[in-house]
């Protein structure tokens, strides 16, 4: 496995691969959760012997300004090491002054529809910077499919809507969530939680669980309705508040575009998903589970 920091060096290994990469973007701190996304670009690549590129990149563009950029953790060596041992061939790890040379002024901003709602309300932004960041990354590794996590949901179908709309001739693909054997969706930001919190946070799968549960019961006895969902929804946030936590929203939205169901979605089979995000202590947690 190969590690460069440079475009130039990037671009002349790939230029010499029998086909064009299958592509994991992270941001570091890795876990099982990313080396699981490794191992599913090595299948989708196997067929053509095409290289499997992982890039590490810590992108301030889509943190906020009181979010965790500068103290969010740079553990390249050890990323490096385990990248290695899935079968990562290389990885592309620039320097903020290498991917943005200049500032970035053109940016790509997603449909405020699905921007703004969820993830983009407690976190105005983000998803422009997630989006110019993979757009860019994409440029510069021209890749066949890119694989990502279905942990982030909403970012999966932006980045998956961008790809579509631009024209851009790469395979999207969602992995399931790895977690851990507790049910704990596995994420970076779970070093940042206490042992008294570890053991806590155990309990927003529990909760998604529930609420499929509760959705799954009303909808096979023909009564699920708006009101249902919203008292559903509410009853699953304060039980969240009770735990002293934190929560932004416990929803439930259609898997096709996150908007809110309608009543005939709701009598019908139309596929859902509950999403999540609160915060536990200082961390900001997000999960979710199709229904």
């Amino acid at each position: 496995m190969h590690i460069t920091h440079t475009i130039a060096d990037l671009r002349e290994r790939l230029a010499a691969a029998p086909a064009r990469p299958v592509f994991v973007p992270t941001m570091g701190n890795l876990h099982a959760g990313h080396l699981d996304l490794i191992r599913r670009a090595r299948e989708i690549a196997a067929p053509t012997g095409a290289p499997v590129v992982a890039s590490i990149f810590v992108n301030r563009l889509q943190f906020g300004p009181n979010e965790d950029f500068d103290t969010y953790p740079r553990t390249l060596a050890r990323d490096a090491e385990l990248l290695a041992e899935v079968g990562c061939d290389l990885v592309f790890a620039p320097s903020e002054a290498e991917l943005y040379p200049e500032p970035q002024g053109y940016k790509v901003v997603p449909p405020t529809e699905l921007a703004d709602i969820l993830e983009g309300a407690f976190r105005p932004g983000f998803f422009t910077g997630v989006s110019t960041v993979v757009h860019k990354l994409f440029n510069l590794v021209g890749p066949q499919a890119a694989v990502f996590g279905k942990k982030d949901y909403q970012q999966l179908m932006i980045l998956r809507n961008m790809v579509r709309q631009m024209g851009l001739p790469i395979e999207v693909h969602g992995a399931d969530t790895l977690r851990a054997e507790d049910g704990l969706a596995l994420s970076s930001r779970n070093g940042y939680l206490s042992a008294e919190e570890r053991a806590e946070a155990v309990q927003l799968i529990t909760l998604l669980r529930c609420v499929r549960d509760q959705v799954g019961a009303l909808r096979a006895a023909g009564t699920l309705s708006h009101a249902a969902v919203a008292q559903i929804e509410a009853r699953a946030m304060e039980a969240l508040r009770a735990r002293q936590w934190q929560p932004d929203y416990v929803v439930v939205r259609r898997q096709r575009d996150l908007l809110v169901p309608t009543e005939a979605d709701l009598a019908q089979a139309e596929p859902l998903v509950s999403l999540t995000a609160a915060r536990l202590g200082k961390t900001r947690l997000i999960d979710n589970l199709e229904l």
